[in-house]
């Protein structure tokens, strides 16, 4: 099965933070996506876009923050984040990008 346009637009960038890193160890990788997107899209953009074996996904929706910019009250916006559990020996080099 090849890529899509939709894989593409499930995956949208690697969230790359300090507890991201904790976790690379553990064999996980931490993946801003789109907010519609399920855990079977997660797990099948993954596993086509990177190729690799994905085991479990676990999701987070950050709800955004209300900040204060330049006297203007704005808000930030809502993040949905997946954690992604690859197989024994695989891995993703996340600072290459897509």
């Amino acid at each position: 099965m090849a890529a899509t346009a939709r894989h593409y637009d499930v995956i949208l960038a690697p969230h790359i933070t300090e507890k991201a890193t904790v976790l690379s160890e553990l064999n996980k990788v931490v993946f801003r996506v789109a907010r519609d997107a399920t855990k079977d899209e997660i797990t099948a953009a993954v596993e086509e876009l990177f190729k690799v074996n994905v085991l479990k996904v676990n999701t987070v929706i950050t709800k955004g923050k209300t900040k204060r910019f330049r006297g203007i009250m704005g808000r930030r916006d809502d993040v949905k984040k997946a954690i992604v559990t690859l197989a024994e020996g695989q891995s993703i080099d996340v600072t290459t990008g897509l």
